[in-house]
């Protein structure tokens, strides 16, 4: 084959049906850990596999903001706890205000389902508006200066939840509740945020891990990803070349935000969220994830969000010597693999079929550019 019959070849574009192909998949997928894998495990592996799917989101998302665009974002767990404060007031005091109570329909075709659809998209928009406040400013800033910004507002978000008020309990208190009562924010204080309706379930948690993934894959494909890209390799030479270097940071940044808030207000709905969440200790816990996956990497790091989080449920027997052991692994881990487990590359480069090489379609102008 030429490279003039390349040059003029047309671009094949991908049909909706196949377009649509890996949405069916991961609600297949999700149907298959509701209906399948978590009954046939048990209460406590469930409790598990919803932990890891909360890890995957995280370490997912911010893989966009640490990987893509190469920064150094460490206030992440901030934009989870936002998101899952936001999504637990919904369906809480809906619940209380229209039912009397928090008991949930937890089925699929339950009205509380989507309920908990509806609260963890809110969560993630708050979540996004909050990246974008934080990430238009700050996102001018690089290095050490953009991780100082991150943890502060991590600091900020704790503090300020501390401040909240009692939630309400009861339908007839909170129904004589002054708008006074609501400035002060009823989520529970430094306590907590608790007895929220469980509507978590494994089929929700894995159709948000699936979405989540797909997002990051897609964007990282897009015209979009290869900018960010260009900014982690070079910054200057990015801007030289006419890229918007702040703008794809903030979008970056409002996406990662998203995903977060979504996965925040997932696990809100199976297990206390407290005002400590949005601390640094858990935003560095997403960090190493990111990190030990490969910066970059999608894959590297829903399989390290995997690996760790399975590491902290098996090392619980051992008591105070867990985070011993736990940061022992993470150090010999590093040493032989100090890129991450797979680099900048993903799980299926190292296949012996995605090594063959195939022509790239590419237009006369692109190639006349390239030969000049």
């Amino acid at each position: 084959m030429t490279d003039a019959s390349i040059a003029t070849r047309p671009v094949q574009h991908a049909s909706p049906l196949r377009s649509a192909l890996p949405f069916v998949f991961a609600i297949l997928i999700a149907l298959l850990f509701h209906l399948v894998v978590g009954p046939m495990l048990g209460a406590y592996p469930s409790r598990v596999l919803l932990d890891i799917g909360v890890a995957v989101i995280l370490a997912v998302s911010l893989n966009i903001v640490n990987g893509y665009t190469g920064q150094f974002s460490i206030g992440h767990a901030a934009f989870m706890t936002i998101g899952g404060y936001v999504a637990g007031a919904i369906t809480y005091y809906t619940s209380l205000h229209l039912w009397g109570d928090i008991a949930v329909d937890n089925t699929l075709s339950g009205g509380h389902g989507w309920l908990l659809v509806v609260a963890c998209l809110a969560g993630g928009v708050a979540s996004s508006l909050a990246g974008w406040v934080v990430g238009l400013p700050s996102l001018r800033l690089r290095g050490d200066y953009l991780a100082i910004v991150t943890l502060g507002f991590g600091e900020i978000v704790r503090v300020l939840l501390q401040q909240t008020s009692q939630q309400f309990y009861d339908p007839a208190e909170m129904h004589a509740a002054t708008w006074r009562d609501w400035l002060a924010i009823p989520v529970g204080g430094a306590l907590g945020f608790s007895d929220l309706p469980p509507l978590t379930n494994l089929f929700w948690m894995y159709l948000a891990v699936g979405l989540t993934i797909l997002f990051a894959y897609r964007l990282k494909q897009s015209s979009y990803g290869r900018a960010l890209l260009s900014i982690r390799e070079d910054e200057i030479a990015a801007e030289a070349m006419g890229i918007n270097v702040t703008r794809l940071k903030v979008r970056a940044f409002i996406f990662a935000a998203f995903f977060a808030g979504l996965g925040g207000g997932l696990s809100a709905h199976y297990s206390i969220i407290r005002p400590i969440d949005a601390g640094f200790a858990q935003s560095f816990d997403i960090v190493i994830m990111v990190v030990l996956g490969g910066l970059g990497s999608i894959s590297g790091a829903v399989v390290a969000a995997i690996l760790l989080t399975v590491v902290k449920m098996a090392l619980t027997e051992y008591g105070i010597y867990r985070m011993i052991l736990y940061a022992l692994l993470l150090i010999i881990l590093m040493i032989f693999r100090p890129r991450g487990l797979f680099g900048v590359r993903e799980i299926w480069d190292f296949l012996p079929a995605s090594k063959r090489k195939f022509p790239v379609p590419v237009t006369a102008s692109a190639q006349e550019q390239a030969l000049s």
